[in-house]
């Protein structure tokens, strides 16, 4: 009788991976072929383009004071409630702008700060601020 000789544990167990890789790589193309790639429906987005030039210099609003008795000032002048479209067409043609800042006095009668806003706004100028004056 033939004695058997001790073998190392490498020689007795060895697995073949080449089958689960050939499976492997039969599941990988099935799953690549059978995807499919569907462009999503979306929105444009049109962004505004950036204008780092005018950003550099502050943009100058319109200023205009009603005091409590109801006289307008523009520029440090007293404005009849009529010219106010007038002064504020030289200020636009002067200055690129579009904001008003109205300071009323708390006292100034509601109508006549309407009455401003509503020459402003004929003037050209969409954007108004009211600022009230408390003494």
């Amino acid at each position: 009788m033939k004695r058997k000789k001790h073998t190392s544990a490498e020689d007795e167990a060895q697995v073949d991976m080449t089958p689960m890789l050939d499976i492997v790589f039969i599941m990988l193309i099935f799953f690549i072929v059978t995807t499919s790639f569907v462009k999503e429906k979306s929105l444009d987005v049109n962004r505004p383009e950036d204008n780092q030039s005018n950003n550099n210099k502050p943009s100058k609003s319109l200023s205009i004071r009603i005091d409590e008795t109801g006289q307008i000032l523009m520029g440090g002048r007293q404005v009849d409630v009529r010219r106010v479209v007038a002064n504020a067409q030289t200020f636009l043609a002067e200055n690129n702008t579009d904001t008003a800042a109205i300071q009323a006095h708390e006292d100034t009668e509601e109508g006549i700060v309407v009455e401003v806003m509503n020459q402003v706004k004929i003037a050209g100028i969409d954007k108004v601020s009211v600022l009230v004056k408390k003494d």
